[in-house]
């Protein structure tokens, strides 16, 4: 057992560092990969396991002083279970319901937080927890040896009268000191690692369950889940790196299909650019931020811009052309007409005689200027000129001062007709700004699919109103040409509204998709190297889990397969090899090398209850008992239920071995382990828990059961309150169940040391259905008649017949002897079994 103790407890180094010691070893792996995996393995922050790998635990060497409970489950007023403190076997015994389990739940609960027991229970289970009979705060409290300089350490959960199980106060205190807050980081790891506790739930959960369950168990057990989480941390990267990659290959075809049937220039664009193998993702961000969306759209825009002249500003030109032309009619008679014809005449001879015929000055640096002007050139520095329309004339000064004169007349006879006439052609101007030109929007709303043939036609009536001869018509035809024009243009452009509508309807769903899909496509090509790193790292940690896994499991197999065989006891199952197949993302089984009557069978499909329980011990104790563990003790709850007297033998010397180094903590109903302890003679401390009214538990250390009813018997003798009738009765009845116990215990002993298999013995006992028969048992052995007990008996004196008869006849009728006298012959006949 030790040696194969040290190698399970050599292999139990933490998984991350041996993964880390391989990376370092393994020449091939790519450093990114190794990188990756190193990161997968590191606990992330403010994590329990990132908390006491950067603190210490400072957990070492820790045994179990005393478990104290009050108000918690089946205990109600405060009682202490004390327990030897160091390595050895120390059994708490009662009957279901005394009080037993709840030292051990409580022990769980205050080190851990929870209780496995609870899990998977209904909430009026949970709800259970605080005690019946007990009101007010509840307290489980442990008190703990460890190594270093401050052995003593106690740890305590309370709860006030109302608070949940959840809530309370936990805390821990080192020696006298002052309580702390419980480190529950520090004890996590350790306790994730190399549980200690062991309900008996959970020994039926380890193996009577599915195969995943018995495969998760047996992963948790090897304390492989940081590999597991590692390998799940990469897996989960890489499922979301593919999921993305995915996605945008999916989306690609489904913006392919759906564009295809958008009649919109950016979308054959784009569905042109998606069709490429490698899409140019600049032309199409460019695409998705082209607003004017091509010539089209922009066309159709710029037919929207279009804008004629207020119906108001049209009207007041109108009005001002009108007015200017009735005005220019009504001082245009004939001989104003006429006159102003001369005037124009006489205007360009004296211009033409001011210029050319002024002395010392340039013909053409004298500029025409009318009579009267500051800037006239002086008539007396005129020279004589001949007249050039007759040729025979001479004009000089006088011709000059005669036409000025008439000149200035003539002025103010047409001055009317010359400002009507200067309004209407300033009018004019003012309509051939107001006309412009033909838009060239007009053209390119025509390859939109705009009809703009009549707009044009009426766009170039609008044009040509400045060249009509008649002004008096101008003025109407103007109203005319700009109401049709107005309401063509925006026939025109509710059209191109519409179309313009449609298109960007057709092509704005289209644009944020397209962003999204870009943003996720450039994503995933950042992320490809990632990608294959993923998938790379995954597969190395899944092949170095799998063979560390290998290597952990052999040693524990090996533990497994002594405390099988010390247990199994005469059971046809010979457990060989036990093997992990799959992972926590495929199918999860154990593969069990089981032989039933030495041909290759299926486990658990032949296997009793009593042996799928000593499997769970198999496969718990390796674990709980490595050298890498703090926890030097083991707590286990009910573990010999179903299990057969030879089981119960096998266990017995499974638990004397452990605890050699251990500190074994056995909660236990069933009197058949204390008795094999007794019988075998195995070095345990027996604590025996009792339960009176009103949940008042009371712990008391036990003897064999031969003296604890002898012990009832002295104590019935010394109780002066019971009538002597009753009292004779009550002694008489211990003295004969301490003869049954001694010749139990005789029984099982001779007959298992001469080779009788456990079941054929119990059925021996089975049959002794009186005390005289079990005597019997006990003194001749199977095969002897009841009739030749007494005289056995009477050979070592008439004392041991008398005995075996006065206890025998004395539990039902009153017998003349002296009760002090019986109870020490029958201490002394049982000295006489056990001899």
């Amino acid at each position: 057992m030790n040696s194969v103790r040290e190698e399970s407890g050599a292999t139990f180094v933490r998984p991350a560092d041996v993964i880390a010691r391989r990376i370092d070893a393994d020449p091939d792996i790519p450093p990114a990969v190794a990188a990756l995996v190193r990161a997968a393995l590191a606990p992330p922050p403010g994590s329990a396991e990132s908390t006491a790998s950067a603190t210490g635990s400072g957990l070492d060497g820790v045994f179990l002083s005393a478990i104290r409970v009050r108000g918690f489950r089946g205990i109600g007023p405060e009682t202490t279970l004390e327990l030897p403190t160091g390595p050895g076997l120390t059994l708490v015994t009662g009957r279901n319901g005394s009080g037993k389990s709840s030292f051990a739940e409580a022990a769980e609960l205050a080190l851990t937080g929870g209780n496995r027991r609870w899990d998977g229970r209904s909430t009026a289970w949970r709800e259970g927890w605080r005690n019946l009979h007990r009101s007010g705060p509840v307290r489980v409290e442990l008190e703990l040896r460890t190594d270093g300089p401050e052995p003593a350490l106690t740890v305590a959960r309370e709860w006030d009268a109302e608070e949940p199980l959840p809530g309370g106060t936990w805390t821990q205190r080192r020696g006298a000191g002052p309580a702390q807050v419980f480190a529950s980081g520090d004890w996590a790891l350790p306790m994730e690692l190399y549980r200690p506790f062991l309900s008996y739930s959970e020994l039926g959960a380890l193996v009577d369950g599915k195969p995943s369950e018995l495969f998760d168990a047996l992963h948790q057990l090897l304390g492989l889940d940081e590999l597991i989480v590692a390998h799940e941390r990469i897996r989960v990267r890489r499922l979301d790196l593919e999921r993305a990659a995915r996605t945008a290959r999916r989306d690609r075809q489904t913006l392919l299909t759906e564009l295809a049937e958008v009649a919109d220039q950016r979308a054959r664009r784009a569905v042109a650019l998606l069709r490429e193998p490698n899409p140019d993702i600049a032309a199409l961000e460019g695409l998705v931020g082209d607003i004017a969306g091509g010539p089209e759209p922009a066309a159709l825009r710029a037919v929207l811009a279009l804008e004629l002249p207020s119906a108001e500003r049209v009207a007041a030109l109108a009005t001002r052309i009108s007015a200017a032309a009735a005005a220019a009619a009504a001082a245009a008679s004939p001989e104003i007409a006429a006159d102003l014809r001369v005037l124009d005449v006489l205007r360009a001879a004296y211009a033409h005689v001011t210029t050319h015929g002024r002395s010392g000055a340039p013909a053409s640096d004298t500029p025409f200027s009318p009579p009267g002007s500051r800037t006239s050139p002086d008539i007396d520095d005129h020279r004589t000129a001949p007249c050039p329309v007759c040729g025979g004339g001479t004009l000089d000064r006088q011709w000059l001062l005669e036409t000025a004169a008439a000149i200035d007349g003539l002025s103010v006879r047409t001055a009317d007709l010359v400002r009507a006439r200067d309004e209407l052609t300033r009018a004019l101007a003012e309509l051939r700004v107001l006309t412009g030109e033909r838009p060239p929007a007009l053209a390119a709303a025509e390859t939109a699919g705009l009809d703009t043939a009549t707009l044009g036609e009426a766009w170039a009536r609008w044009v040509g109103l400045p060249e009509s001869e008649d002004p008096h018509e101008l003025p109407d035809r103007l109203r005319v040409v700009h109401e049709h024009l107005s309401a063509e243009l925006d026939f025109v452009q509710q059209c191109a509204g519409k179309e313009l509508d449609r298109l960007d309807e057709a092509w704005a769903p289209f644009a944020p998709r397209l962003t999204a899909w870009l943003r996720l496509t450039r994503t995933v090509t950042a992320q490809a190297a990632e990608r294959q790193t993923a998938r790379a790292a995954e597969e190395w940690l899944k092949a170095a889990t799998a063979r560390v896994r290998d290597e952990r499991l052999a040693p524990l197999a090996g533990t497994a397969r002594w405390v099988w065989q010390t247990l199994r006891q005469q059971s046809s199952v010979e457990l060989g090899g036990i093997h992990l197949q799959g992972n926590a993302n495929s199918a999860r089984r154990v593969r069990l090398e089981v032989t039933v009557d030495d041909v290759d069978g299926a486990a658990l499909g032949v296997m009793s209850q009593g042996e799928l329980h000593a499997l769970g011990l198999a496969l718990f104790l390796p674990r709980a008992t490595v050298a890498a563990s703090p926890f030097r003790f083991v707590v286990i709850d009910d573990p010999v239920q179903a299990m057969d007297p030879a089981k119960v033998d096998g266990l017995a010397r499974v638990l004397a071995t452990v605890a050699w180094e251990r500190q074994v903590v056995v909660f236990t109903h069933d009197d058949r382990l204390a008795e094999a302890v007794r019988r075998m003679q195995i070095d345990a401390r027996i604590v025996e828990v009792q339960r009176r009214e009103r949940s008042v538990v009371e712990v008391r250390l036990s003897s064999d059961p031969v003296h604890r009813y002898l012990d009832d018997a002295r104590a019935l003798l010394r109780t002066p309150q019971l009538p002597r009738t009753i009292a004779d009765e009550l002694v008489a009845t211990c003295c004969r169940s301490a003869l049954e116990a001694a010749s139990l215990a005789r029984a099982k002993r001779v007959l298992l040391a001469g080779g009788m298999d456990h079941q054929e013995v119990q059925r021996r006992i089975d049959r002794a259905q009186s005390t005289r028969a079990m005597v019997t048992l006990a003194v001749l052995g199977p095969g002897h008649r009841i009739e030749d007990l007494n005289k056995q008996l009477a050979k070592e004196g008439r004392w041991a017949v008398e005995v075996v008869r006065d206890a025998t006849a004395g539990a039902h009728v009153p017998i003349d002897r002296d009760l002090a006298e019986l109870i020490a012959d029958t201490e002394r006949f049982a000295e006489w079994l056990a001899g």
